[in-house]
């Protein structure tokens, strides 16, 4: 397991829900962050919280359905001067549950694949090349397990296309130290997973963070919450190294 004290993460979605659990994990092994919102001013909160665990953080804001706000808001991380050597892409949107599925709009693609898929692999674009350079970095994006619900198809599929570019990239460096991996914090009762979900959104945690921690060298994996319920940080890293294999490519995520 690594040792993340003194080192950045950049957190999306850090304002509440499951990336606001994260926040607070990473900050409590001494983590700095940037902590990522629809505006700055919505992490207000997690900034106040995390610095008051003994960390350095800074709050940036951007809206993930333009892409000249993610261009900024990466250039605006750039000019702080620090090396992120971290980063959870949980930031996400469900646009709609569309009872009559057949009649799902086509915006209904074309917003959940900018927030879900587009956003997210800009900031990993961005950020694997300085990562590649200093030879460490650990980057998690966040998946879904929603299937056989075409209800939900824009977000499905958006989850669906994250899904098969993280693996793919992450097959280049399986073996480095920068590793690239899924999350999968299950249906959680957060604004996202809405009020009838069966898990809270502290159950997620150690698992959406637990590829921060890995210290294997191997990527390609889908690091599922439910698979460490009940474990402490350090149980969940052991089980993550020795349990949760590779994907490849040979069956569907």
């Amino acid at each position: 397991m690594i040792n993340v004290k003194g080192r950045w993460a950049l957190v999306t979605g850090a304002a509440r829900g499951i990336g606001y659990g994260a926040s607070l994990c990473l900050a409590k092994q001494g983590c700095n962050l940037i902590l990522q919102g629809r505006t700055a001013q919505h992490c207000e909160k997690v900034l106040a919280e995390v610095k008051a665990l003994g960390v350095e953080a800074y709050t940036v804001g951007a809206e993930f359905s333009d892409p000249a706000q993610v261009e900024k808001m990466l250039k605006e991380i750039d000019a702080l001067g620090v090396d992120v050597d971290i980063v959870l892409n949980n930031a996400g949107i469900q646009i709609a549950y569309r009872t009559d599925y057949l009649t799902t709009p086509i915006s209904d693609y074309v917003d959940s694949f900018q927030i879900n898929t587009i956003a997210p692999m800009m900031i990993v674009y961005h950020f694997l090349p300085l990562m590649e350079k200093r030879g460490f970095g650990r980057i998690v994006n966040t998946t879904s397990g929603i299937r056989l619900e075409p209800e939900q198809a824009g977000y499905s599929a958006s989850k669906a296309a994250l899904d098969k570019v993280t693996m793919d990239i992450a097959s280049k460096y399986n073996g480095t130290d920068v590793c690239i991996n899924l999350t999968d914090p299950g249906w959680c009762r957060t604004d996202l997973g809405g009020p009838k979900a069966p898990n809270a959104p502290e159950s997620s945690i150690p698992g959406v963070v637990v590829g921060a921690f890995i210290d294997d060298k191997r990527s390609g994996r889908n690091f599922a919450a439910s698979d460490f319920y009940g474990l402490s940080l350090e149980e969940a890293v052991a089980k993550a190294e020795s349990e949760i294999p590779v994907y490849t490519g040979t069956i569907g995520l």
